[in-house]
């Protein structure tokens, strides 16, 4: 048998908790469920967890702030927003933070495992991203199986959202990739918020790439991204 994933669940309503508890249990998922951000953060602190649902409105430390210092300990684990609140503002600042998805209460438990498992298909196949694990470009050094770009004798380690866009972006590199290739690819979904959140990721790989300035990630309007490395660079 394969060791079961390992979930931290954060939801303030005993009820909701207690159900999707079950729920999850059912589907194969060892779930660890905490009542506030406090809790969550603290028992996070202690444990080894795969994967993370938050809610939002939660007492003690909210869902956004709790959701930040979790990646900041464990950068690559999917984070999955569970709120009441539909608005606009709170999902792009849930995307903004690196959250793999976002989910608005009532939900069916149904779409929410479907969502949980469209995510862990997508790390996995970051996981096994090529058959090339080391590839230069400029001036650094990016590594697809360690999630790493080096310069000099830094080492930034990536997502693994952040690594599926700049693996994408480097193999084809001197060619525009198609935004909606990479929001189906890596998303699964090509839709506003998902649209936003790639910027956002765009704008991320872009600081890291900038100590190199002969990197370019040159944005298409409304058609995609072209990543390029200028001669002489």
């Amino acid at each position: 048998m394969e060791p079961k994933i390992k979930l931290l669940l954060v939801e303030d309503d005993q009820s909701l908790g207690f159900l999707m508890t079950e729920f999850l249990a059912s589907k194969g998922f060892e779930i660890t469920l905490c009542k506030d951000g406090l809790s969550g953060l603290k028992t996070f602190s202690a444990q080894v967890f795969q994967f993370a649902i938050l809610d939002v409105m939660l007492p003690g430390m909210d869902g956004f702030t709790l959701a930040r210092k979790i990646r900041e300990k464990q950068s690559d684990i999917p984070i999955i927003f569970v709120t009441a609140r539909s608005m606009k503002e709170d999902k792009i600042k849930g995307f903004n933070l690196g959250v793999d998805d976002y989910i608005t209460k009532p939900f069916d438990e149904d779409e929410l495992f479907c969502r949980i498992q469209a995510i862990l298909n997508r790390v996995d196949n970051t996981k096994s991203i090529g058959e090339e694990e080391k590839i230069n470009i400029g001036k650094y050094i990016y590594d697809s199986h360690n999630q790493s770009l080096t310069i000099y004798d830094f080492c930034k380690r990536l997502t693994s959202r952040e690594n599926a866009v700049i693996y994408l972006l480097i193999q084809n590199a001197g060619q525009i990739v198609r935004r909606e290739v990479i929001l189906k690819n890596i998303w699964g979904t090509n839709d506003y918020f998902s649209g936003r959140s790639l910027d956002v990721y765009i704008s991320k790989l872009r600081k890291y790439l900038q100590e190199d300035p002969s990197i370019i990630i040159e944005n298409i309007p409304k058609v995609g991204f072209l990543l390029q490395v200028k001669a002489g660079g």
